[in-house]
């Protein structure tokens, strides 16, 4: 949950959204999403919406935000998206816990989120429910408990194998932690398990990237993320950089070891169903981001949490102690919100849907738009096949050049 300010219209008090966005709740795929914000420490490189201290005071001495009573808060603002929604039979079809790190809280408050989740919506049978986790914050009776709550999908933090990229990035845990807790959520009873990987840390060199895929598959995930480290403005690493005590990667690297990974894993058995995620099977892919990336609708719950129904968007305000006093007064905790005109929702459908293994329809595309697509066939960025049934693709080298590709689609 990105820590950017986004200027946005006004939520109304009651939180309430127009008639044509829940007009068709219920017939979209639906999902929650519920972001904790606390961290026993701040990565250098982090500019997620997250605090450190255990508890966390309104200037004013009045809402009280901690850990032991943030599941309270979560709990009821999806009691507040249950009467914004109305009645209307909503089923939820994926459920993910983000941070932060949510397993600082105990497993039984995460299940107790996930209960009120049910209990407002109903979970469908075979819904996906996530969770990341930071490594050291688990054990296995703490996966067992999760997993006995309802979890069915865990998602672990590793980023590097190497002690001295992991320095680097300020993670917390140590090497071979990741690799255990892998083998505890299956032991827990877990099916899906995800390892994130970061590569191009300053000082990471090919070896040290190698080793860490290599760590990750040996671990026995079904699935992995890989992202390339972005060094945003205002965090401890970007201060570094600029100190020039560190050196960040260039655009070449990052794009070796982007073909690295795609090498490796392929090797393994994984498949790349998106630029940055691969999995061993259908089963194995996150249907959760899934969701985000065909416009589904999803509720998020938390300070900063952003959401989306029928092409309204909104976020929270990002402050614990305020988010929690608008709950308090029965107010809608949304800090701002705008509504996607046709044209956004096209340019959207675009950038998101490009980024799957099965691309975005051709249909979507305007005139220039589909000549470009002919271009990038022609220059081996869209697959040929794909764009003859009426789709553009991406190729592995197109993979490489998201970016440039959907600005020239759009």
């Amino acid at each position: 949950m990105p820590s950017v300010v986004l200027d946005g219209d006004p939520v109304p008090a009651d939180g309430a959204l127009p008639a044509a966005a829940v007009a068709g709740a219920g017939r979209r795929p639906f999902g929650v999403y519920v972001h904790v914000p606390f961290c026993v420490t701040r990565c250098g490189y982090c500019d997620f919406n997250t605090y450190t201290a255990s508890e966390l005071h309104s200037a004013g001495g009045g809402a009280t935000v901690s850990r032991e009573t943030y599941a309270d808060l979560a709990v009821s603002e999806i009691r507040f998206a249950r009467r914004v929604l109305g009645g209307a039979d909503i089923p939820v079809s994926t459920v993910f816990v983000g941070g932060g790190t949510p397993t600082l809280l105990p497993a039984k408050d995460l299940g107790r989120i996930l209960a009120a989740v049910d209990a407002e919506f109903g979970l469908e049978p075979d819904t996906e429910v996530t969770t990341e986790a930071n490594p050291e914050t688990v054990d296995r009776e703490y996966l067992r408990r999760l997993r006995a709550a309802g979890y069915t999908r865990v998602s672990f933090g590793m980023q590097s194998s190497r002690p001295h990229v992991l320095r680097v990035l300020d993670r917390a845990h140590t090497p071979g932690r990741a690799e255990s807790c892998v083998a505890w959520a299956r032991e827990a009873g877990f099916a899906h398990v995800n390892l994130d990987l970061i590569y191009g840390a300053p000082g990471e060199s090919d070896t040290d990237w190698q080793d860490s895929l290599r760590t990750a598959i040996g671990a026995g995930p079904d699935h992995v993320s890989a992202y390339s480290l972005i060094v945003e403005e205002g965090t401890r690493l970007a201060a570094r950089v600029r100190r020039g005590e560190l050196a960040a990667s260039d655009e070449d690297t990052l794009a070796d070891r982007y073909l690295m990974a795609d090498d490796a894993l392929t090797a393994a058995g994984f498949h790349a169903y998106e630029v940055s995620n691969w999995a061993r099977s259908e089963a194995g892919r996150s249907r959760h981001n899934r969701l985000y990336w065909t416009g589904g609708d999803w509720w998020g719950v938390g300070p900063g949490a952003h959401s989306h129904v029928g092409g309204t968007r909104w976020w929270n305000v990002k402050h614990p102690a305020a988010y929690a006093a608008r709950l308090a007064e029965g107010l809608s905790p949304g800090q701002a919100r705008e509504v996607l005109g046709d044209e956004e929702r096209r340019f959207e459908r675009v950038l998101l849907e490009l980024r799957t293994a099965e691309g975005c329809p051709l249909e979507l595309l305007d005139g220039a738009g589909r000549a470009a697509a002919a271009r990038a066939v022609a220059d081996g960025l869209l697959d040929p096949q794909a764009h003859a049934r009426g789709r553009a693709a991406l190729t592995r080298r197109g993979r490489l050049l998201a970016d440039a590709v959907v600005r020239d689609l759009t």
